[in-house]
C-alpha cells in the first residue's frame, strides 16, 4: 500500500500523517508499515535541535496510525464511510533506542481483541531490526457526523 492508498485509510495529513507505506496487512492479524524519519520533520527544530530525536509520543502515534489501518481493514471500514479510530489508551509503553533523522521506522501492530467499538493492539517500532519502542494501544471506533 503506497502513500496514496494509505491516505484512504487514515484521515491524518501532513505534518501529522506518520505512515508512509504499508508493507503488509492481514485483517484480524497484523500490519507492517514504514515511517521514514527525515531531518525536515517540523518537530526536529525544537526537540533537542543540536541532537535531534524523534519524540516518543510521535513514535506511539505512528504505531497507533498503523494500528488504525489494521482496524479499518479488520472491520471492513474506511474514513470515507464516516468512521475514525481515536487513540484512547496506551499501556506498557517502553522506549529502547533513540530514533533519529535518517532512520526508517518499521511499525508493527497486532490485533489483540475487540469489544463493542473498542479495539486493542500490541504495537512495536523497529529501526534496522532493533526494537525502538513498544506499547499496547487501545482505540475507539467513532462514527463521524457528516
Amino acid at each position: 500500500m503506497e502513500s496514496i492508498e494509505v491516505r484512504k485509510y487514515l484521515p491524518h495529513r501532513y505534518p501529522f500523517l506518520l505512515v508512509d507505506r504499508v508493507i503488509s496487512v492481514e485483517a484480524g492479524k497484523e500490519v507492517v508499515a514504514i515511517k521514514n524519519v527525515s531531518i525536515n520533520e517540523p518537530y526536529f527544530t525544537g526537540h533537542f535541535p543540536e541532537e535531534p530525536i524523534m519524540p516518543g509520543v510521535l513514535i506511539i502515534e505512528a504505531m497507533a496510525q498503523a494500528a488504525g489501518i489494521l482496524g479499518f481493514v479488520t472491520q471492513g471500514k474506511r474514513p470515507s464511510d464516516n468512521y475514525m479510530y481515536v487513540l484512547c489508551g496506551v499501556d506498557k509503553a517502553r522506549f529502547k533506542r533513540r530514533v533519529v533523522p535518517g532512520d526508517q521506522l518499521e511499525l508493527r501492530a497486532r490485533f489483540l481483541a475487540v469489544k463493542r467499538n473498542i479495539l486493542k493492539f500490541s504495537g512495536e517500532a523497529y529501526v534496522g531490526g532493533e526494537l525502538a519502542a513498544s506499547a499496547e494501544l487501545i482505540v475507539a471506533e467513532q462514527r463521524r457526523e457528516g
